[in-house]
């Protein structure tokens, strides 16, 4: 049984649930799991992951389908979008096998928190990877602890699929550099770009980033990837800066099943004129249609209406019809529980 919640309400914020799962590394050697009730952590105040953010987490979710099964989407490359994460930052990575048994002991301790069919709700799991060993003097650590965080959400925009969010374009904050981090996972990368979000929203409307060398190329939509329909074609942009979204990465495969030709590549600003639609893609918010894009610099607006355009909508209910089961899952996407 599922608990008593109004599913339908839920926002993308932190309930908490039952369970965590936990595993530590101590040079090189990877623990035990364990689920545990505690959701605290007692951590050196020189920790590496406080002194010089050696961190990285993920997010994926867990579906109730229309079958009454519920499916884990894709793990298996956010283990993978981790471990290069991890070695970014010069972490030991989280094999994948433990990465994956730790997300289906969550869900298996937390079952009645996921969500039931056609609430708009799911499971999302925050797996997080931070480094322990205390330390001063700048270098990384070699302890690490690795937790996944289960919480019941609601839709990441207030306003849902049916309804398009404005951006506004900033070319005052880099949310990363174009050899930095910007490719991983990493909490800096969010934290560089709150001036920017939290301005954008201030306005009612979200950031979009341009590239951090030139400040002319589509770089990304606050923490989502950016796509666009171009004379039908699926147009994503392609920079080191850029975080690989798992969620983009399927829509481009099922764009290329229904027909759609798919270019990855650098994207002009001004592109978005001959764009039909377009909008912000990734875990938390699946696809969300961007109605305008605002240039305060020049004063140009980018209009794309303010509902989800046809492509949007097609690859949207593509998506989310394998997610809940409804459509044969010919990919191998989903962990079927």
């Amino acid at each position: 049984m599922t608990k008593d919640i109004d599913w339908k309400q839920l926002g993308f914020h932190y309930t908490e649930t039952d369970y965590i799962v936990r595993a530590e590394c101590h040079d090189g050697i990877w623990g035990p799991i364990h689920a545990t009730k505690d959701k605290h952590i007692s951590l050196h105040l020189s920790a590496t992951c406080l002194q010089y953010g050696q961190e990285a987490f993920e997010g994926l979710k867990a579906f109730r389908g229309a079958d009454g099964r519920v499916r884990i989407f894709r793990m298996e490359e956010n283990a993978r979008r981790m471990a290069r994460s991890a070695e970014g930052l010069c972490m030991t990575a989280v094999p994948e096998d433990i990465f994956c048994s730790c997300i289906e002991l969550a869900l298996q301790k937390n079952m009645d928190w996921v969500p039931p069919y056609e609430t708009g709700a799911t499971l999302y799991f925050r797996p997080l990877l931070i480094g322990t060993t205390p330390r001063l003097g700048v270098g990384p650590g070699h302890d690490f602890l690795f937790a996944v965080i289960p919480s019941p959400i609601g839709p990441y925009y207030p306003s849902g699929f049916e309804h398009a969010t404005p951006f506004v374009v900033n070319r005052h904050v880099d949310r990363a550099a174009p050899l930095g981090t910007g490719q991983f996972k990493v909490g800096g990368n969010y934290a560089a770009s709150f001036r920017a979000t939290e301005a954008a929203h201030a306005q009612g409307m979200s950031c979009l980033f341009l590239d951090p060398t030139e400040r002319h190329y589509i770089d990304e939509c606050g923490a989502a990837n950016f796509f666009g329909i171009l004379n039908g074609r699926y147009v994503t942009p392609a920079s080191s800066s850029i975080l690989p979204s798992i969620t983009n990465n399927s829509l481009m495969q099922l764009a290329r099943d229904h027909g759609l030709i798919v270019e990855q590549r650098p994207i002009k600003l001004e592109e978005l004129s001959a764009m039909s639609e377009c909008g912000a893609c990734g875990t938390a918010a699946v696809i969300s249609p961007i109605s305008r894009v605002i240039d305060p610099d020049n004063g140009h607006v980018y209009e794309f209406g303010d509902r989800p355009g046809p492509v949007s909508t097609m690859l949207y209910h593509a998506l989310q019809d394998i997610q809940y089961g409804r459509a044969a899952d010919s990919y191998g996407w989903c962990k079927v529980v």
